[in-house]
C-alpha cells in the first residue's frame, strides 16, 4: 500500500520537530538547574529534571519513528548528532558546577575528565563524518554510537539526581554512580575506536595525493 506523499510529509515534520525540540528543552533544563542551585525550591528541581529527561527521550523516539515511518533523511542523520552536542554542552558543565558547589571536588574533577573525553570524541566523529561525506558514506550512527547514547543520557540523569535531588527522595548510592560513570567512559572510548575503524579507509584516501586534492589553503 502506497502512503500518500502528504501523509509522509506530516510524519517527517513530526520526526524533525522531535529532533529539534531537544535544544529548547535542554536550555530550559540549563536555566532551571542554575536557578535551583542558588534557590532550593523543590518545584525547580522537578521542572529541571523533567525537562532533562524529556529532552533525552526525544532522541529515542525521533530515530524510532523515522525508521518506522520510513522518513529518514540526510538532514535528520546530521542534525541528530548536532542536537546531541547541544545536549552535552548544556548539561555537562552544569554537572561539574553542581558537584563543585556541593563540595564533591573529587567527583567534579572526574566529571571534567569525562566532559573532555565526551567532547573530544564528538568532535573527532564529526570530523570523520565530514571526511566520509566526500565519499558518500552515510552519517547515520552505528551500534557503538547508539550504545553510547543509551548509556550517556541515563548517566547524566543519574548525576544530576545524585547531586541535586532533595535528601528526602535521594536513593542513588555514590559507588554505583561512579561505576556507571566509568562504564560510560569505557563505552565512549569504544565508540571512538569503532567510528575511527569504520572511517579509516576514507580518511586514508582523503590524505593521499590522488584523492585528497583541495583548493588552496588560506
Amino acid at each position: 500500500m502506497t502512503v500518500p506523499a502528504e501523509d509522509r510529509q506530516d510524519k517527517l515534520r513530526l520526526v524533525t520537530l522531535l529532533t529539534l525540540i531537544r535544544f529548547p528543552l535542554v536550555l530550559l533544563f540549563f536555566a532551571g538547574a542554575m536557578v535551583y542551585a542558588n534557590n532550593r525550591e523543590p518545584w525547580l528541581f522537578a521542572a529541571s529534571f523533567v525537562a532533562l529527561v524529556v529532552s533525552a527521550v526525544t532522541d529515542l523516539f525521533d530515530g524510532l519513528l523515522a525508521r518506522r515511518f520510513e522518513v529518514e533523511t540526510h538532514f535528520g542523520a546530521h542534525v541528530d548528532p548536532l542536537m546531541d552536542k547541544f545536549f552535552y554542552l548544556s548539561t555537562l558543565p552544569v554537572m561539574i558546577y553542581v558537584a563543585t558547589r556541593n563540595g564533591h571536588l573529587g567527583h567534579a574533577a572526574f566529571l571534567v575528565v569525562l566532559t573532555v573525553l565526551f567532547l573530544v570524541r564528538d568532535q573527532w566523529v564529526t570530523f570523520l563524518r565530514a571526511i566520509g561525506s566526500m565519499y558518500n558514506v552515510s552519517g547515520c550512527a552505528n551500534w557503538a554510537g547508539k550504545l553510547r547514547t543509551a548509556l550517556n543520557f541515563p548517566l547524566i540523569f543519574s548525576i544530576y539526581y545524585f547531586e541535586e535531588a532533595p535528601a528526602a527522595i535521594q536513593f542513588i548510592p555514590a559507588r554505583a554512580l561512579h561505576v556507571f560513570e566509568i562504564v560510560a567512559g569505557v563505552v565512549n572510548l569504544l565508540s571512538l575506536y569503532v567510528y575511527t575503524r569504520h572511517y579509516w579507509p576514507h580518511l586514508r584516501r582523503s590524505a593521499s595525493l590522488e584523492h585528497g586534492k583541495a583548493g588552496p589553503r588560506p
